[in-house]
C-alpha cells in the first residue's frame, strides 16, 4: 500500500514537472511580445520562479528513488499531461499568427496565465496532501512553497487584467492604441542585434562569463542562482556599466549575501560535505539555507541535514 502511494505521488510530481516545463516555454513567448511595464515585470519574475520550480521538482523525483523519472516523463507520461500541455503551448503558436491587435493578445495571455496558475495551485495542493499521507515531509514542504509562489502570481495576474481589458476597450472604441511593439522583448532583441551589426559594443567592465553578452535577461536571471558571490558582484557592475537591465540587477542583488564561511563558493560539493562532518549546528544551518537559495547541490543539502539531525539529537 505504501509503495502504491509513493508511485501515485511520483505521478503527480511528474505532472507538476510537465506543467512547469510547459509554463517556461509559455512565459518566454509571452514576455517576448509584452511591452515594458508592471505586467511584463511580473512575467519575468515568475519565469525565474518557474525555472527554479522545474529544477526543484526534477531533483525531488530523483531524490525519492526514481532515477529515470524525468526521462520517463519526457517520453512516457505525456498522456497524463497532454490536456494541460495543449493548453499551455497554444499561446506561443497564437503569437505567430495574424489576428487580434496587441491589446487583445495581452489580455488573452493574462487570462490563459490565470488558468495555468489555478491548475498549478491544484496540482501542488494534491502533491502536498499525498506527500503527507506517505510521510514525505520534504515533498510536502516543496509543494507548499511552490503553491505560495503560484498564489502570489495568480493575485498579480488578476490585478493586471482590468487595465488590460480597459486598454482593449479604448483601442476598439477608436482611442489611441496602448500597445507599442517597439517596447517588447522581441523588439529589444532586434534592436540589440542591429546595434551590434552597426558598431561594436563598448564594454567598460569585464563580462561575468564568456557567453554573457549572448544571453537574454531571462537567460541570465535563470542562471544567477548558480553564480558565486564574486560573479554576482561582477554581474551587477557589468549590467550597470552596459545594458542596465533592471530585472538582472534586481535578481543579482537579491542573491548577494555573506557566504556561510570564508571561501565557501570556491569549494566543490564534496569539499563542503566534508567540512560539514565536524561543523556546529549554526554553521550547518547557514550552509543549508545558503545552498537552498543558490546552487541547491543535493550532496551539500543532504550533508547539512545529516549534521543538523546529529547535532540536535
Amino acid at each position: 500500500m505504501a509503495s502504491d502511494k509513493k508511485t501515485l505521488l511520483l505521478k503527480h510530481l511528474e505532472e507538476a514537472h510537465a506543467t512547469e516545463q510547459a509554463l517556461i516555454t509559455n512565459l518566454q513567448a509571452h514576455i517576448s511580445m509584452t511591452p515594458r511595464g508592471s505586467y511584463r515585470t511580473s512575467l519575468e519574475r515568475h519565469l525565474t520562479e518557474t525555472q527554479s520550480h522545474e529544477k526543484a521538482v526534477a531533483r525531488r523525483i530523483r531524490e525519492i528513488g526514481r532515477a529515470r523519472g524525468v526521462v520517463d516523463f519526457a517520453y512516457g507520461v505525456v498522456t497524463t499531461a497532454v490536456g494541460q500541455a495543449l493548453v499551455l503551448t497554444k499561446g506561443p503558436l497564437d503569437l505567430l499568427r495574424a489576428g487580434p491587435r496587441g491589446e487583445e493578445k495581452l489580455l488573452k495571455n493574462a487570462r490563459d496565465e490565470v488558468v495555468t496558475e489555478a491548475l498549478e495551485i491544484a496540482i501542488y495542493d494534491a502533491i502536498e496532501a499525498l506527500a503527507k499521507a506517505v510521510g514525505d515531509e520534504s515533498t510536502a514542504r516543496l509543494a507548499a512553497r511552490h503553491r505560495a509562489d503560484e498564489e502570489k502570481m495568480l493575485a498579480e495576474l488578476r490585478g493586471h487584467i482590468p487595465p488590460l481589458a480597459r486598454a482593449v476597450a479604448e483601442a476598439q472604441a477608436g482611442g489611441s492604441p496602448s500597445y507599442d511593439w517597439t517596447t517588447t522583448g522581441a523588439a529589444e532583441t532586434v534592436k540589440r542585434k542591429a546595434k551590434t551589426t552597426r558598431r561594436p559594443r563598448i564594454k567598460r567592465t569585464q563580462a561575468p562569463t564568456s557567453d554573457y553578452d549572448k544571453l537574454t535577461a531571462s537567460d541570465v536571471v535563470g542562471k544567477l542562482s548558480d553564480f558565486t558571490q564574486a560573479q554576482l558582484s561582477d554581474v551587477v557592475a557589468y549590467e550597470r556599466a552596459n545594458r542596465k537591465r533592471a530585472t538582472v540587477i534586481d535578481r543579482a542583488q537579491s542573491l548577494q549575501e555573506d557566504e556561510p564561511f570564508s571561501g565557501y563558493d570556491d569549494l566543490t560539493a564534496r569539499d563542503v560535505a566534508q567540512r560539514l562532518t565536524d561543523a556546529d549546528e549554526p554553521t550547518a544551518r547557514r550552509v543549508r539555507e545558503y545552498e537552498g537559495r543558490h546552487r541547491r547541490r543535493v550532496e551539500v543539502l543532504e550533508a547539512a541535514q545529516r549534521q543538523l539531525s546529529g547535532t540536535s539529537s
